[in-house]
């Protein structure tokens, strides 16, 4: 396996699981999913909003790296998120329509990836304007992984609330290899 065709599955994992998630959200009240639930973000809102941040932070960096992805044309001309717990948009139809676009141009940049690129270096800024410059596959295996934690909450959130996400192993989408 390379890097580049796990995080092809990973770009295909998180599409689906948030196609998921955000359809069974849809089943709550605007009120019920920006309630506190006591969450680290506080509600289901807030909690998507944060994957979006998050999303969009990552993107803009991996979008400066010096191979300039074209994918991610798009992403250079969004606004930075001035904080991690940014609300992007109140209203969940306007986010469902951008996590939408977004995880169109994950799917994108990860078939734009090669696993050469993917042993290079990333130099960017963290969120206290601290220089870094770290392996740009490890990065991108971070941004995954910060999908797949926060959206582990918004299904416990989710549960809490009455709504059942169904499955959400990473197991149901890798395929069946018949020898």
């Amino acid at each position: 396996m390379s890097l580049k065709s796990n995080f092809e599955l990973m770009a295909s994992y998180n599409h689906g699981m948030n196609e998921n998630i955000y359809d069974v959200a849809l089943r709550l009240s605007n009120h019920k999913l920006s309630e506190n639930r006591g969450a680290f973000f506080g509600s289901i809102l807030a909690t998507l909003n944060h994957i979006l941040v998050g999303d969009i932070i990552w993107l803009k960096r991996f979008a400066n790296h010096a191979v300039q992805f074209k994918t991610l044309d798009y992403v250079r001309s969004l606004s930075k998120p001035s904080s991690l717990d940014t609300i992007l948009y109140e209203d969940f139809d306007l986010l469902l329509k951008n996590r939408k676009h977004i995880d169109g141009i994950i799917l994108e940049f990860a078939t734009e990836i090669t696993d050469e690129v993917l042993t290079s270096n990333l130099s960017y800024k963290n969120m206290k304007g601290e220089p870094l410059t770290q392996n740009l596959g490890h990065l991108i295996q971070h941004f995954f992984n910060h999908q797949t934690h926060h959206r582990g909450q918004v299904s416990a959130l989710l549960s809490q609330a009455g709504v059942d996400v169904g499955v959400t192993d990473l197991l149901m989408n890798i395929p069946n290899k018949q020898l």
